[in-house]
């Protein structure tokens, strides 16, 4: 197993290598990381695809995301995001219960997604947000899974502050350092100290965030924006987080050259 230098275990984001689920296997070994964090959207409709992927690779945690969200810009993915919008509830809700059944079939621990936009100042969102939420961590805790909230949309302080209104044993947090920048929601290092109690799995992802309030950040390669890797990395032993690194790139026409390039910057 490939491990970074504070020994947490390293995985690569399948959606990051931009190809087939037919071909990741033999590229994910040869970038010397048996994990994956793996994208079941391509797969929910092919089970027999993602069990043998599983046979071949250790999942770190699965992933699933929505046909409905738009992401061209800040206001747009608001809306459109995870399981807030009520046009897309019932067959989002469907298209989770099938996602988890499958992680809990590969006997994988956790299924990471993009909840939605939560805030605490609009109630009609909040509660609608927290019910839905619920509903879907209910499901999970059934399968003995745990659901990992992506960070980005809201401040740390209050994402910290739902998890707590939650209080739910099968709801965590995936923590995207480069999300706080590329939404404009403050430093990724103090998100991750006030988020510490509920982190279970972690990309590696730098960014640099806008000058102009309101627009996207942009990211860069790991190592080259504004996280500040080194810190990054010294803080998680201050947390004493134990678990998987999971390296996503999402934008470049050299990912897997920065990817490669993230892996030496953690072993180093």
């Amino acid at each position: 197993m490939l491990k970074a230098k504070n020994n947490c275990p390293i995985a690569i984001c399948s959606w990051s290598l931009q190809v087939e689920p037919e071909k990741l296997v033999p590229i994910i070994e040869e970038l010397g990381s048996p994990q994956v964090h793996l994208a079941l959207n391509d797969m929910l409709d092919t089970p027999q695809l993602a069990h043998k992927i599983a046979s071949k690779l250790d999942i770190s945690s699965t992933m699933i995301g929505f046909p409905q969200e738009d992401y061209t810009d800040l206001e747009t993915i608001k809306i459109t995001g995870g399981v807030l919008p009520d046009d897309s509830w019932e067959s989002n809700l469907l298209r989770i219960k099938a996602a988890i059944e499958l992680t809990a079939n590969m006997n994988v621990d956790f299924m990471s997604f993009h909840a939605g936009f939560i805030d605490e100042s609009q109630p009609e969102i909040f509660n609608k947000m927290s019910e839905r939420i619920r509903t879907v961590a209910d499901i999970a805790a059934f399968h003995n899974i745990t659901l990992l909230m992506e960070t980005g949309q809201e401040t740390a302080a209050d994402l910290a502050a739902f998890m707590r209104h939650i209080d739910h044993p099968n709801l965590g947090v995936n923590f995207d350092p480069a999300n706080m920048l590329l939404y404009g929601k403050g430093d990724p290092i103090e998100a991750l100290k006030a988020l510490a109690p509920w982190i279970k799995h972690i990309h590696i992802k730098d960014a640099v965030k806008s000058e102009t309030p309101g627009e996207w950040g942009q990211e860069v390669a790991w190592g080259e924006g504004q996280v500040g890797a080194d810190r990054f990395i010294d803080t998680l032993s201050e947390i004493n987080y134990k678990g998987t690194l999971a390296i996503e790139r999402e934008a470049g026409d050299q990912r897997m050259t920065d990817i490669k390039s993230a892996i030496a910057q953690l072993t180093a």
